[in-house]
């Protein structure tokens, strides 16, 4: 009888602290002003403003369209991530990747280009909104339903080309022989 009643008791306080916890009633904050937002990011990001440095990842978001990289070799107490929407990229040429040349950024003040190999892969979060309309003020508003996140690689296509490229270049111009 005491193991049935510790049981109960048991189920009855998870149930309690669930509800408890819980709550139906969510809360979209929603910023009226975006220029406010972006600038009091920009404040407080891209501390590293000068410098080449070697790359370990990129993400790009398409909701703001920007790029966010992840670098090494930052000078102590810098953050390592460095965010921008004006990202220029540039292939590593094949002397430079015999070289023994890694991925890396070049950033001088508020310009950077990424300089990578044609595998290189850049994380592209796609984000897919819904326009819902907010219950406390009427409005409709556009909301981040889920973020679905894939990879890219911008020159994978010039891989691809050479290789397709090559093989019909091949076989349209192989030397035939005429008996």
């Amino acid at each position: 009888m005491l193991r049935k009643l510790t049981v109960l008791f048991m189920c009855l306080t998870l149930c309690w602290t669930t509800v408890a916890c819980g709550s139906s009633n969510t809360t979209s904050y929603q910023n009226s002003n975006p220029n406010l937002s972006s600038n009091l990011t920009n404040q407080n990001r891209n501390q590293v403003t000068q410098g080449q440095y070697p790359v370990q990842q990129a993400t790009y978001n398409d909701a703001n369209g920007e790029y966010t990289l992840m670098l090494l070799n930052t000078p102590s107490g810098t953050p390592p991530m460095y965010s921008t929407t004006d990202l220029q990229m540039a292939s590593l040429t094949e002397e430079e990747i015999q070289e023994g040349k890694t991925n890396y950024a070049e950033i001088n003040g508020n310009q950077a280009s990424l300089h990578i190999k044609p595998d290189f892969k850049i994380e592209y979060v796609h984000n897919v909104t819904e326009t819902q309309t907010n219950p406390q003020t009427g409005r409709q508003e556009t909301i981040i339903v889920r973020r679905e996140s894939n990879f890219w690689t911008p020159f994978a296509g010039a891989i691809a080309g050479q290789v397709v490229g090559g093989a019909i270049s091949n076989m349209l111009f192989r030397p035939q022989y005429y008996v």
